[in-house]
């Protein structure tokens, strides 16, 4: 905050800068913020509303190049749920998995094969992405929906062998051969694998698998997944580098 009310005091006048903070479906931007930005700019609160939804998922498609059917958008909110950032994630998939087709339900259902396996790949891609409240939101979700704690853990198991893989790999290394050499499905995956894998040094990859083989064998033990699985999303969206 120190760092921003010092540019604001003298902003460059050839430079247009965008803050984004997420706050609570009926929350307020933070007051700290919103007394050190009005001043000298513009605060605008956005959100799209239900009925608005599959407009708009049509709309960001369009913008990505995704030639995506009415029907299609519909069974896209219907499978992932409200949130924009996780339909913009599920487009930017799609747009990679499936480049010049169009994206019809039973495409839509073909590759979000039930709601359990997105959300942990939503939970694999905040907590890989350091973004701990994310993380720990989507795990309470997954939690909520009676999902057993060693599916989890199996999918966080497979995502961090895939980081491994891809982290071993050349950074310069274009995505279409990194996901030949990691044995991934699609370029989409092996750019942001990429980008998730910059956030950690390959020790402590190897770190974090430890941490979930030992929590493997906790929750066959009898340890509980309320108490073992928030230590581990946690371990994983704070240890970068």
């Amino acid at each position: 905050m120190g760092e921003l009310a010092a540019y604001l005091a003298a902003p460059d006048p050839d430079v247009r800068l965008v803050i984004c903070c997420r706050t609570a479906e009926r929350g307020k931007v933070p007051a700290a913020l919103d007394k050190l930005v009005r001043p000298v700019g513009v605060i605008t609160q956005a959100a799209v509303a239900r009925k608005d939804l599959e407009s708009w998922v049509m709309d960001r498609a369009r913008t990505l190049g995704v030639d995506l059917a009415g029907p299609a958008a519909r069974t896209l909110v219907e499978t992932l749920g409200e949130e924009p950032g996780q339909l913009a994630s599920a487009l930017e998939q799609l747009a990679g998995a499936f480049a010049g087709q169009k994206i019809t339900p039973q495409v839509v259902a073909q590759q979000f094969r039930g709601l359990g396996e997105q959300k942990v790949w939503d939970l694999c891609d905040r907590a890989f992405g350091q973004d701990l409240p994310g993380a720990i939101r989507s795990l309470r979700s997954i939690e909520a929906g009676g999902d057993d704690a060693l599916k989890t853990l199996g999918g966080i198991s497979s995502r961090l062998r895939d980081m491994i893989r891809v982290r071993a790999l050349p950074d310069r290394m274009a995505p279409a051969e990194v996901a030949k050499a990691a044995g991934l499905r699609f370029d989409w995956q092996a750019r942001r694998y990429q980008q998730q894998a910059r956030n950690f040094s390959m020790g402590r990859l190897l770190e974090l698998h430890a941490r979930v083989t030992e929590a493997d064998r906790a929750l066959k033990s009898g340890a509980t997944g309320d108490v073992i699985m928030p230590l581990l999303v946690t371990a994983i969206a704070t240890s970068a580098a």
